[in-house]
């Protein structure tokens, strides 16, 4: 059962008039929202979605940057295809593709591992742990004293949460710091591919039709969650058994029509919703330009780097692919900054605070001017960190420098070390090493290297010091070190700092030479932090009641934790005189097909559609199988394969993507155009059924069919 939680009046006055749609709430606020819920047709009572143990919120689950649900009680778990990626690109080869054929598993011992990065994460308890983080800080402390008693609390409340090893425990900050919340999870180790269709359908359209629409792209994968015999979170062993999930989602194959309404759960990852006039015009005039450029050249050098050589293509198929994904989606937020100037409407919002905080008491104008001081700061820093971060674009070094530090880090007591580096984070970088075999090549990795440095060279703020210590010769890096082999990367998880400073292998003694530098960047970082986490909460205090006092919604920013939304299937408007319609249809993927590249389709999904094999699945309406659908539920990255739910709380699709046009709303939520993308369960279960057969899924599965006419 979920602990009661605390919540500021002023959170809770405000969230009774909400927006309808705008919002990424909190599981706790909820009930404050009945209204609006009954408005749109919700009817599942607001309590119980505000409670953590009861369905649906129970079968809602993070994967660690993506969305899933529990579909069956034998920890059967359903997901996006792109979040299952990484799984399929570590069983696939060349020769035995699952990327391009698609994977299914008639059986329980044919399912395959996923990997040890991939893990499944069950919340069940969050509590309001603020007053113990925030208690007697002293508004004389540096912002580094003040990060790092910050960070030191955080820990004792992680380690103290984290007596049972079943769980995994974080305190997260909510409104940048004014709030922290303490989140318990079980955490399970064991996880299998199930099912994936072929990239054909689990990613038609490619990067061309990456946020756009129409849309048709079947977005969905399974995994399932093993656990020991006991019940209990294991490693992976063949000895395990399926984890016996509390609940599930029942799966509606009734559909949906427009102005239907639609519940939304999943891990939304960052949203920047308060950010200051100041800091969207330095992303949207440096920051991202800079970005999108670095990305592009990135993506440019492993292409030409894997061209002609098919398992090269296999190998970093993922991690071209996450790229690509963040450049159109950056590439989104400066289109959307210059098609609403989102930067003019900020400066018009901060006016109008600010006159509003003038008519209160001291008008807060030395929390301004310590605000804008040190977001001037932030920005100034970002730069440094960004230069570095090319600087160091190499997974081999990226591997010997978090070898190194981890080896520092042992010699403190645990509760010492750095967050990512204490006793509970060691598997975790062992999986790091071990995955890195999946997805290398040493002669990809120093093509992306030597021609990161070279980009760096041009870059205008660069970290004191470390020009002079990156290497001349890149490729005597490579022939001088062994780290390429995962048996030596977990050998020197075992070393001692001496054993580093004394080594002979060219990337470690590199980690060692950067290290000072690294660790100059990290602690400025914690002291601008500590400044921020300082004055933030104070001005968004401050925007929190001015927002009341207008009667608009107040929830926090994304930040990774579990949040719903809601909305309607909606069409929309991008430009004047365009109308999209708020579904696609199995007809849509023969229209787009070409029979080459992004636009291939299996043959027998094509034969299906030719002699309409539609069967239950059909829409009374569109007459045929729909695809994708549209709704106006408030969205962000990691709510990849979130839960779409009917007013009942069933599964009747999962979110994927958002329109081209609505990708800004990280920044600026604006309701006419904002539109989540979503795969509709209907089509799911065609492909299963018409194309690859996977029957004893469906059979697994709990699934309510149209009533027949």
């Amino acid at each position: 059962m979920i602990k009661s939680i605390l919540v500021p009046a002023v959170l809770l006055g405000a969230a009774t008039s909400a927006l309808a749609d705008e919002g990424q709430w909190q599981p706790h606020q909820l009930p404050q929202l009945k209204a609006e819920l009954k408005k749109i047709g919700i009817t599942i009572p607001a309590e119980k979605l505000a409670d953590l143990s009861k369905h649906p919120m129970s079968a809602i689950v993070s994967l660690g940057g993506c969305s899933a649900s529990f579909v069956s009680p034998d920890g059967l778990i359903v997901t996006n295809h792109h979040c299952a990626y990484g799984a399929i690109q570590r069983n696939s080869t060349a020769k035995n593709n699952y990327i391009v054929n698609g994977f299914l598993a008639k059986t329980r011992a044919e399912e395959l591992p996923a990997g040890p990065n991939s893990l499944v994460y069950v919340t069940d308890k969050v509590e309001n742990v603020t007053e113990r983080v925030l208690k007697d800080l002293g508004p004389k402390m540096s912002g580094r004293e003040r990060y790092e008693t910050v960070q030191k609390r955080i820990k004792a409340l992680i380690a103290e949460c984290e007596s049972d090893k079943a769980y995994r425990c974080s305190v997260p900050s909510f409104h940048r710091g004014m709030e922290y919340y303490r989140i318990r999870q079980m955490m399970i180790r064991d996880v299998r591919l199930v099912y994936a269709p072929s990239d054909q359908i689990g990613n038609y359209g490619g990067e061309t039709d990456n946020f756009e629409w129409p849309r048709h792209t079947g977005d969905f994968s399974f995994i399932r969650a093993y656990v020991g015999k006991d019940g209990r979170p294991a490693d992976p062993s063949p000895d395990n058994v399926p984890y016996r999930s509390k609940d599930f989602l029942v799966v509606s194959a009734e559909g949906l029509k427009a102005g239907d309404p639609i519940l939304l759960a999943g891990y939304p990852g960052r949203t920047s919703r308060y950010r200051l006039p100041a800091e969207v015009r330095w992303n949207r005039d440096v920051n991202f330009p800079l970005r999108i450029a670095e990305m592009q050249a990135d993506i440019d050098t492993m292409h030409a780097a894997t061209k002609g050589n098919k398992e090269l293509d296999v190998r970093y198929a993922s991690v071209v692919k996450g790229i690509y994904n963040t450049l159109k989606r950056t590439t989104g937020f400066l289109d959307g900054f210059k098609r609403k100037d989102i930067a003019g409407i900020k400066e018009a919002q901060d006016a109008e605070f600010r006159a509003w905080l003038a008519k209160q008491g001291d008008g807060g104008k030395q929390m301004l001017a310590e605000l804008e001081a040190v977001i001037a700061a932030d920005i100034a820093l970002q730069g440094e960190e960004f230069a570095w971060s090319v600087a160091t674009n190499s997974d081999l070094l990226k591997s010997a420098r978090t070898l190194y530090r981890l080896a520092l880090e042992k010699q403190k007591p645990d509760a010492e070390r750095e967050g990512g580096y204490q006793q509970r984070d060691v598997f975790m970088i062992k999986a790091r090493m071990t995955r890195l075999e999946q997805s290398f090549d040493a002669g990809v990795d120093q093509a992306r290297f030597g021609a990161a440095l070279a980009r760096y060279s041009k870059l205008p703020a660069h970290p004191q010091g470390l020009d002079a210590l990156l290497p001349k010769d890149v490729g005597a890096l490579y022939q001088g070190s062994q780290l390429a082999q995962t048996a030596r990367r977990l050998e020197w998880m075992e070393k001692a700092p001496a054993d580093f400073s004394a080594a002979n292998d060219a990337f470690i003694q590199l980690a060692v030479k950067l290290h000072d530098v690294g660790m100059n960047l990290e602690n400025r970082r914690k002291e601008v932090d500590g400044n921020l986490e300082r004055v933030i909460p104070q001005y968004m205090a401050a925007v929190i009641a001015w927002k009341k006092s207008q009667g608009k919604p107040v929830y926090p920013d994304a930040n990774g934790t579990l949040r719903v939304t809601y909305g309607t299937v909606s069409p929309y408007s991008p430009r004047d005189g365009v109308s999209k319609g708020p579904f696609t249809t199995v007809e849509g993927i023969v229209e787009k097909y070409t029979g080459e590249g992004e636009f291939m389709a299996p043959a027998n999904l094509l034969q299906a559609i030719k002699e309409k094999r539609y069967g239950q699945f059909k829409d009374p309406v569109l007459g045929t199988v729909p695809v994708d659908f549209l709704s106006s539920a408030d969205t962000s990255g990691g709510n990849s394969g979130s839960a779409v739910m009917n007013k009942r709380g069933e599964l009747i699709g999962l979110n994927f993507d958002s329109t081209y046009e609505s990708v800004s709303k990280d920044w600026y939520f604006d309701p006419q155009i904002t539109r989540a993308i979503h795969v509709d369960i209907r089509y799911m279960l065609w492909v299963m059924k018409e194309v690859d057969h996977a029957d004893n899924l469906l059979k697994e599965m709990r699934i309510k069919y149209p009533a027949k006419p």
